[in-house]
C-alpha cells in the first residue's frame, strides 16, 4: 500500500502548456494535490490560454506566463536560454518548495536548490526513435543535449509508463531516480446505448498518431469511423483524412460524449508515452482496438484487441470482428472499464507524492 508524505511541499511551481496533453496533465494533478494540502502556481509556456481555459487555471491556483516557448515550438535553441532565470525569479516571488518540470530540457541550466521533480511526457527524441526508428536529426540534436542535462539535474524523473521509461533509456542512457506514475482521467459519463460507428480522437497532424492507417482501413471497414481533432498543427504539420470522416476539433466533454456512443475505439499510434485518450474510452466501457506498442500492451493487455500498427488490412479485419460479435464488444468494453479503475486520479496523486518526497530528501542530500 502507498503511503502519503508525511508533509507534502506546501507549495508547488507546475509548468504546464495551452496546447498538448500537458495541460490536461498538469491541471487534473494540480486540482489532486490541492485537496492534498498543497498550494500550487501554474507557470505556463507557448501560446496564451483561451479565456476559459484561464478561468479553469485560476480555480486552482496562481497562474503566470513565462516568455520562454515550448522547446518543441522553438525555432532555435537560443530561445530557451532565458528560461532558468524566469524560473529561479518565480521560485523566489512565490516562495516555492518544489519545482514540477513538465519537460526535462525544461531543468537544463537550473542553479537554485529548490527540489526538481521532473514528468517525461514525450520529446523528439524518443519520437523519432518510436515513429521512424532513427536518433534524431543533427540540426535538433540539441534536443538531446538539453534533455539528458535536464535529466541529470532533476531529484527525481517520473515517467508515465514502464515502456515509456525504457524507451527514455533507450535513447539517453541510464537514468538515475526513475519513478513510473501511470495517468488518470476523471469519470466517463455514463453509456446509455452504443452506436455502429467506431471513434477515434488524436492530434492527427502528429505522424506519430498514424492516420494514414486509419484512413486506409477505413475503406474496408463495415462501420463508419468518426475522426475528431485538429489535422493542422503549430509547426505548419498536415494531415488530410480522405476514407475516415473527420469531425474536427472538439472539446473534451464532446469527444467523451461520442465515446460512450461509440460501438468501438480506435487508436493506431506508433508513439503513445501513456495514450490518455484509451483511458478516456476505456473508462466508458468502450472496446477498443489498439496498435501493438509497448505502451499499450503494458496499460492493456487483456482488455483491447491489437494489431499491427502498420497494417491497415488487420485493422480493418480487428474493426470488422467486432462489429459482427456483440457478446465479445460487451466482454472487451467491461474488461477496459475494469482496468480503467487502476489508473485512478488517487493512485497518481499519492505515487506522485511519493515521487516528490525522493526528490525532497534527494535535494536536501545535494545541499
Amino acid at each position: 500500500m502507498l503511503r502519503r508524505m508525511n508533509r507534502p511541499p506546501g507549495r508547488i511551481l507546475m509548468t504546464l502548456d495551452a496546447v498538448g496533453g500537458v495541460w490536461r496533465y498538469a491541471l487534473d494533478l494540480a486540482r489532486g494535490l490541492k485537496a492534498e494540502g498543497c498550494a500550487v502556481v501554474l507557470a505556463g509556456l507557448g501560446p496564451a490560454p483561451s479565456p476559459s481555459q484561464r478561468q479553469e487555471c485560476e480555480a486552482i491556483g496562481k497562474v503566470v506566463w513565462c516568455r520562454t516557448p515550448p522547446d518543441w515550438m522553438t525555432h532555435s535553441e537560443k530561445e530557451l536560454d532565458g528560461f532558468p532565470e524566469e524560473l529561479e525569479a518565480l521560485v523566489d516571488e512565490y516562495d516555492v518548495d518544489l519545482v514540477h518540470l513538465n519537460c526535462p530540457s525544461q531543468a537544463c541550466g537550473i542553479g537554485f536548490r529548490c527540489p526538481v521533480a521532473i514528468t517525461s511526457h514525450s520529446c523528439v527524441v524518443t519520437w523519432f526513435q518510436a515513429v521512424r526508428g532513427t536518433e534524431v536529426p543533427q540540426d535538433w540534436r540539441w534536443h538531446y543535449s538539453r534533455n539528458r542535462s535536464g535529466l541529470d539535474r532533476a531529484d527525481v524523473v517520473i515517467s508515465p509508463s514502464a515502456a515509456h521509461a525504457a524507451l527514455m533509456q533507450t535513447c539517453y542512457g541510464p537514468i538515475d531516480r526513475m519513478q513510473v506514475v501511470h495517468n488518470a482521467t476523471a469519470r466517463a459519463p455514463a453509456a446509455s446505448s452504443r452506436e455502429n460507428f467506431a471513434f477515434a480522437a488524436a492530434r492527427w497532424w502528429d505522424a506519430g498518431k498514424n492516420g494514414a492507417v486509419l484512413d486506409d482501413a477505413s475503406g474496408d471497414a463495415a462501420w463508419p469511423i468518426y475522426c475528431a481533432g485538429p489535422v493542422e498543427g503549430p509547426n505548419r504539420q498536415r494531415f488530410e483524412f480522405r476514407r475516415a470522416c473527420l469531425l474536427g476539433e472538439l472539446d473534451n466533454r464532446e469527444i467523451r460524449a461520442l465515446m460512450a456512443r461509440a460501438g468501438i475505439f480506435v487508436s493506431p499510434s506508433r508513439y503513445e508515452p501513456f495514450g490518455l485518450a484509451a483511458l478516456e474510452a476505456a473508462r466508458s466501457g468502450t472496446p477498443m482496438i489498439l496498435a501493438d506498442i509497448p505502451t499499450y500492451r503494458e496499460l492493456w493487455d487483456g482488455a483491447a484487441l491489437f494489431f499491427a500498427a502498420d497494417d491497415p488490412t488487420a485493422l480493418a479485419g480487428a474493426m470488422n470482428l467486432l462489429a459482427a460479435d456483440g457478446p465479445l464488444r460487451r466482454r472487451l468494453g467491461s474488461a477496459a472499464e475494469r482496468r480503467a479503475r487502476s489508473y485512478s486520479f488517487d493512485q497518481q496523486v499519492r505515487r506522485t507524492l511519493v515521487a516528490y518526497e525522493s526528490a525532497t530528501q534527494r535535494s536536501l542530500a545535494r545541499g
